[in-house]
């Protein structure tokens, strides 16, 4: 732990990042707090939590173009970089505390194991969900690596293909990404095919697509359900808008059931 803490320059030893994809808080002080005041986005650039955000997406939708993407997968998923078990990461995320969330300061394990625990009460019958919660957001440890913040954390979109006005500050929010200007990448398909399948797509990089691959690279068991949600929980466009919906087959449909009943106990 001190290896790693000796990078971080916070004054309380903490990792700060923003998270903003967080929708929702147990805690009894923040129960009667109205859902519309979560995840909200309107500009404010007088409001620093506000204009922060606003930053940090922008940032991710100039630079997650498909040759990022590309070159992240090939750096990342040598997977020679970092080496923890499961355990060793949670206690890793005892140093990220989402800096973005007006509510709560809580670390990300604390988090991770509220999550596990609420699927637990009500799906007591799939241990394989209950893991998935606890595990989902294991990519965070990007964060102690020195990545961008936008390249860890927020909502995730494909990129290689036409963006959705349901991500996050909208289509005009890619105007400066060089792949808006690119006839291929910003047309509606891009270079994918019609209902070719999530698995076939390119998701913007960060925390998600990490751990997905982390998974596959160590010949998880853990059932095709759960690698659709710890790829796609931050997908926000797709599994609260039913956008994309041209690229699914039937199995992300099916999957996606699986992905909005783990967000209903994402705290």
């Amino acid at each position: 732990m001190r290896v790693l803490l000796d990078f971080i320059t916070d004054e309380d030893g903490k990792v700060r990042y923003i998270d903003p994809s967080e929708l929702l808080r147990p805690e009894v002080e923040f129960s009667a707090k109205p859902i519309e005041t979560f995840r909200d986005y309107t500009v404010n650039d007088e409001d620093p939590l506000r204009a922060r955000v606003r930053k940090i997406y922008y940032d991710m939708h100039t630079n997650q173009t498909v040759e990022f993407v590309r070159e992240k997968m090939s750096f990342w998923c040598q997977f020679n970089h970092f080496k923890a078990t499961i355990l060793e990461a949670l206690e890793l995320l005892n140093s990220l505390v989402d800096e973005s969330d007006p509510d709560v300061d809580i670390p990300n394990i604390v988090h991770a194991f509220q999550t596990a625990e609420r699927l637990r009460m009500d799906y007591p019958q799939y241990d394989w969900l209950h893991l998935t919660g606890l595990i989902h957001d294991l990519g965070k440890v990007l964060a102690l690596q020195r990545e961008p913040q936008w390249a860890v954390v927020g909502d995730t979109f494909p990129v290689g293909c036409a963006y959705s006005e349901d991500i996050v500050y909208g289509v005009k929010s890619f105007k400066d990404n060089p792949d808006s200007r690119s006839s291929i990448y910003s047309s509606k398909l891009g270079i994918y095919e019609r209902h070719c399948g999530l698995s076939n797509v390119l998701m913007s990089w960060g925390h998600d697509e990490y751990m997905y691959q982390v998974l596959r690279n160590n010949g998880t068991t853990l059932p095709k359900e759960a690698l659709a949600i710890i790829r796609f929980h931050s997908f926000y466009p797709w599994h609260t808008n039913d956008a994309y919906e041209h690229l699914c087959n039937d199995e992300d449909i099916r999957n996606r059931t699986w992905v909005k009943i783990f967000k209903s106990h994402h705290v």
